[in-house]
């Protein structure tokens, strides 16, 4: 498996410490949370740890156990990312040049 970058690595990490202590805070075990999901104890234990070979789908399995589903459906919400905007704006023309024939009164 590759090797992630720090800040990559870290950030699993900070995820996997937050989705632990999210399952303590509402009182469940791993067994709980196994059981709940269907997922191994170890495969659980290894998503708390930051391991970056955990799958998206139990990130996903586990977000909807939690009641937390909605955060990660939003999570790179299309309409709230600001450099795809600003990069579509780089795109538009500089200056705009009428089109003939195309419209009344020139609109």
């Amino acid at each position: 498996m590759k090797v992630l970058p720090p800040k990559s690595q870290r950030s699993l990490v900070k995820l996997g410490s937050d989705i632990s202590v999210a399952r303590r805070k509402r009182g469940f075990r791993l067994q709980d949370m196994s059981d709940a999901t269907g997922f191994s104890i170890g495969a659980l234990r290894r998503l708390e740890a930051g391991h970056p070979g955990s799958s998206i789908g139990m990130l996903c399995e586990v977000m909807r156990t939690l009641g937390e589903d909605n955060r990660l459906y939003n999570l790179i919400d299309i309409s709230d990312d600001a450099t795809g905007l600003a990069l579509d704006v780089r795109k538009l023309p500089k200056r705009v040049r009428p089109c003939k024939g195309k419209f009344k009164d020139g609109f």
